[in-house]
């Protein structure tokens, strides 16, 4: 992968832990947060905005394959035929309209296949959302030929992917999976969590979380997970790491941004296509596990 500015990787030896975040001085850390709430309410300003365009399903494009054989092997690397369709899927009580800026950034530098899911915030069982996130790849392998796609899902999104990709056998159609402040080992910090059945199952300790401990052996998928220090939906803030034996994971720090900020910041724009671009130069190589800096 190449390095971008803000963009260091430091491997660590599969099955450590991930790092612990360093101690910085009081004045610098709050000066930090400041701006990072700062680029918080901006966010959520502009994503009021947004949301109400959002709120219906995506419209299917018109064009539709031919009947005929399953698709064959994906052609060589960089020819148009070989382009990964993108899911996108947004986190708790959101919609489409989150990706607005992240759809774009990956539209301008050549991906031709991009897919929004909403699914309703009524939806009581993480599972069944997964069901319906299966479904939504079937159709889209079937509408553009593909074996495979890509996913990249935000908070709660994340975590939906990853309980398709693990525990329902979506590792067979996912090439990578890249998460955004996702709670893979739960969060403490779950608003309306007495509430609302699929934010319990988000908690750490919850029987979904248990499951998704579990052994995975011969996942496929990829997993790519951005955590941020600043995130304060993520309590403790490692919980947004990929930690599992089984897959094949990189967590990738963000410095000096929040929950929000992550499906729209520039830069992480830039670090999320460049995942999605590095796999195939990974062909054939053995599972990893590490972690990147975003700063």
């Amino acid at each position: 992968m190449k390095v971008l500015p803000f963009l260091s990787l430091r491997p660590r030896l599969p099955g450590s832990l991930p790092p612990r975040l360093p101690r910085l001085p009081g004045p610098r850390l709050s000066a930090a947060l400041l701006g990072a709430t700062v680029l918080e309410l901006v966010v959520l300003t502009g994503h009021l905005a947004a949301y109400p365009f959002g709120l219906t399903q995506e419209r299917v494009p018109q064009e539709r394959r031919a009947p005929g054989p399953p698709p064959g092997p994906p052609t060589l690397p960089g020819s148009p035929a070989a382009e990964r369709p993108v899911v996108l899927l947004h986190g708790f009580i959101d919609n489409r309209s989150v990706f607005v800026l992240l759809r774009r950034a990956l539209a301008r530098h050549g991906r031709r296949h991009l897919a929004s899911l909403n699914y309703s915030p009524l939806t009581r069982d993480l599972r069944t959302a997964a069901e319906l996130l299966g479904r939504h790849v079937e159709e889209i392998c079937a509408r553009t030929g593909q074996r495979e796609v890509d996913i990249v899902g935000h908070s709660l999104g994340g975590l939906i992917a990853r309980y398709y990709v693990q525990r329902l056998g979506g590792d067979h159609r996912v090439r990578t999976l890249v998460t955004l402040g996702t709670p893979h080992g739960g969060t403490a910090v779950a608003p309306g969590a007495g509430l609302h059945p699929i934010v319990r199952q988000m908690r750490g300790g919850s029987p979904l979380i248990e499951e998704l401990r579990l052994p995975a052996p011969g996942c496929r998928t990829r997993f790519v997970s951005f955590w941020s220090e600043l995130d304060q939906v993520m309590v403790p803030v490692g919980t947004a790491c990929v930690d599992h034996p089984d897959l094949d994971a990189v967590n990738v720090r963000v410095t000096g941004i929040g929950h929000l900020a992550l499906p729209v910041h520039p830069a992480v724009a830039a670090a999320v296509r460049e995942a999605l671009e590095s796999q195939e130069a990974r062909e054939g190589t053995a599972p990893s596990t590490g972690t990147s800096s975003v700063a």
